[in-house]
């Protein structure tokens, strides 16, 4: 039986008129409802029997993690609807009470479901491989006798228990911190608060050696090679040990908790002087933004949940009662105990036959090159950009950033190029959100190296992924780019799927350079040669060729579109879509995340089909392609069909204008939408089904494939 993923989905009454203008908020499936239904995926993917024990905990953390995030930006912004008064003016016309009401509901099925298979299977099958995480109950006295020492000498010295009184205010708590609210009996025989919050400059796992006693304190921190020690959770260290911080009161009561706040603030660009003085502003206000939710231990007693809901001005539905750990993304760190039986089989990617002979300049003047990651290595984006660094001949590189991680060896290459006397230019996106701080820091390290760095536009987000090398070779000067659909970031291309364009096409390179110069300077352009530029020359292009199919559908019988993307939200996107299938085009979706876009809908959108893939990489290419009677016109770039990402941010889509390289791109969309192991199809009724091989059909898992060998460029 095909996995479902919800049991329902909210329908509003509807008019014939509203069904025929395609203005009817039933054709319209939620975003915010959507989302969960893509994290409820990445869920059943930590429940996947047969799936290693440490891929299942990766999926889970990962599940938790993404479920932090929905709530620091997403409910948020919906409470804050809610509070205001305000309506929602999106096209599902979903009320703000109702989405806030939705996402409790869902929220309390989905985590039920991850607590349980934490708590009754993955646990107990971890710990049978030697993978313990215990409880304070479970050691021996030898092991608690040694942890007492740990304890007095290496832990209590730094924890900070805050009175709650009249004196004492209530603390600021920052987000997503550990906590313990504390009900004191006091000899006076008044009843007090404290609020103790867990180091989070220690360790969170302490691993204690099961056989022998270790001989310093300092051998308990991260053991990656996990042999025969318990696990044990710093924080039911310190649960063991609330008494001993307390001498002379009784604990009558104590609860774990954390809050989750809005971290969805907005930057006052328009009033600031220096862009990025502001961010730095924000980041620091951003910790303490208005709270969205507190999770608190199960078996908290209600007075401590009532004592902490008035102080932080919560109701009832922002309060989430949590079954086994708290602050699951943390586990994450279990993932890299040495027990490589628990893990998928490592991938090695390979080195593009076109790269291999390492003149890379010269490689890419004879053809253009596509690179799909992590199939294809990353290294040879870092070696491109290298090379350019150090090549006498280069005279400038042009570069944006908007998640480059830590350590960034693309941060250095630009450092290295100006060092050695080359123009360089690094076009920072200081607001991608939650790495302002990594991204203040390049930014400020590149300056004081003396490359011109360029903080992005106020009001917009430079999102495109975009790096011009300028050469000079005999008499010319010659112009090189790479065009990706990810970022670039050597750690997160081990995991995602992304596309990057290796070319030295003159037209281009010219939209390229023109496109850096409107980042830049002052320059407006409202057209481009070649590429597609958000915010300007994205959203109707696209509407275009869409109708074009529509046309030729109409002409000829044989319009088709196919999109694989993260995201489908748009409504202008959707509605095009809508009329291109009441037309007859046949049309293939991959959106791996939110799709707003219903389909199956009789004589609206019975031609289309919605599929999502969520398996051992991230899938995060953006592939437009359209059938253009058998031309076969095809864009791969950063850009999302998102409101946002066509009107507020730069984003591009480049043309793959080389025959082999469209071939090439079809061959590897007709894998994924072929995938009947790790992809699940959009029905109807709003509901997501698992997708498996027909009796007598063969398996067909589209990253496996990749993984065994790419079809030829």
């Amino acid at each position: 039986m095909p996995t479902k993923t919800n049991l329902h989905y909210p329908e509003q009454p509807c008019s014939l008129e509203e069904m025929q203008d395609l203005s009817c908020p039933n054709l319209y499936l939620n975003r915010e409802i959507s989302w969960l239904d893509f994290n409820l995926k990445v869920l059943e993917e930590a429940l996947r029997p047969g799936l290693p024990l440490l891929e299942q905990l990766k999926f889970l953390a990962i599940f938790y993690n993404n479920l932090d995030e929905f709530f620091m930006v997403r409910v948020a912004n919906i409470l804050r609807q809610y509070r205001s008064g305000a309506s929602n003016a999106s096209p599902d016309r979903m009320t703000p009470a109702r989405q806030l009401a939705e996402i409790r509901r869902r929220v309390l099925l989905h985590t039920a479901r991850a607590q349980s298979h934490w708590n009754k299977t993955l646990r107990l099958q971890l710990a049978e491989r030697s993978v313990r995480i215990v409880e304070y109950d479970e050691l021996s006295e030898k092991q608690r006798r040694f942890l007492d020492g740990y304890f007095k000498n290496e832990v209590y010295p730094i924890l900070t228990p805050q009175a709650i009184d009249p004196g004492h205010p209530f603390p600021m708590i920052s987000t997503t911190c550990l906590n313990f609210i504390i009900q004191l009996h006091c000899r006076d025989g008044v009843t007090r608060f404290v609020r103790l919050k867990v180091p989070n400059n220690l360790s969170r796992f302490i691993f204690i050696p099961r056989n022998k006693e270790a001989k310093t304190y300092a051998s308990l921190g991260f053991d990656p090679n996990v042999r025969g020690d318990d696990i044990l959770p710093l924080e039911d260290l310190v649960a063991q040990y609330l008494p001993m911080l307390f001498p002379g009161h009784k604990v009558e009561n104590a609860a774990l908790f954390r809050i989750t706040r809005n971290t969805n603030l907005e930057i006052e660009e328009d009033e600031a002087d220096d862009l990025l003085e502001a961010v730095k502003d924000f980041v620091d206000q951003r910790r303490f933004g208005d709270v969205v939710r507190l999770e608190i231990a199960h078996r908290a007693p209600k007075n401590l949940i009532g004592f902490l809901s008035s102080r932080l001005g919560l109701q009832p539905f922002q309060i989430y009662r949590v079954k086994g750990p708290m602050a699951f993304p943390e586990f994450m760190t279990l993932y890299n105990v040495d027990k490589p039986q628990l893990k998928e089989t490592p991938f090695h990617a390979r080195t593009h036959p076109a790269l291999s002979s390492g003149n890379f300049f010269g490689a890419i003047r004879s053809q253009e090159i596509l690179l799909f990651h992590p199939y294809d290595n990353f290294m040879s984006v870092l070696d491109f950009i290298r090379r350019a660094a150090e090549d006498p001949d280069v005279i400038a590189i042009k570069q944006t950033l908007y998640r480059v991680g830590n350590d960034s060896p693309i941060v250095k290459a630009l450092i290295e190029a100006r060092r050695r006397g080359k123009q360089v230019v690094a076009v920072v996106e200081l607001k991608a959100r939650f790495d302002e701080e990594r991204n203040i820091t390049w930014a400020e390290e590149l300056e004081k190296e003396g490359v011109n760095v360029v903080y992005g536009l106020v009001g917009m987000k430079i999102h495109a992924k975009l790096c011009l090398v300028v050469r000079r070779e005999r008499d010319l000067v010659r112009r090189y780019v790479h065009i990706g659909t990810g970022n670039y970031n050597a750690s997160t291309a081990k995991i995602y799927t992304d596309l990057g364009l290796l070319t030295a096409n003159p037209d281009i390179c010219a939209d390229v350079t023109d496109l850096f110069n409107v980042m830049t300077g002052y320059a407006c352009r409202d057209a481009y040669r070649t590429l597609l530029v958000s915010p300007l020359v994205m959203r109707n292009p696209l509407i275009e060729l869409i109708q074009r199919e529509e046309e030729r559908q109409r002409r000829y019988g044989d319009g088709a579109i196919i999109f694989k993307c993260n995201q489908l939200v748009d409504p202008a996107i959707i509605r095009a879509l809508y009329r291109a299938s009441m037309a007859g085009v046949r049309i293939r979706l991959q959106v791996r995340g939110i799709c707003c876009l219903r389909p199956g809908l009789p004589g609206i959108s019975e031609n289309i089909e919605v599929t999502s893939i969520v398996g051992r990489f991230l899938e995060h290419s953006r592939i437009y392609w359209f059938n253009a009677g058998g031309e076969g016109i095809l864009y791969i770039g950063s850009a999302d069909l998102m409101p946002r990402n066509l009107d507020r941010r730069i984003e591009v889509l480049a043309p793959i204008t080389d025959p082999r390289l469209r071939a090439f791109l079809y061959r590897i969309l007709d894998c994924h939408l072929r995938d009947n192991v790790q992809a699940w199809r959009l029905r109807s009724d709003a509901t997501y089904e698992r997708l498996a091989p027909a009796k007598g059909e063969e398996a067909v898992n589209a990253q496996a494939i990749m993984m065994r060998g790419m079809p030829d460029a």
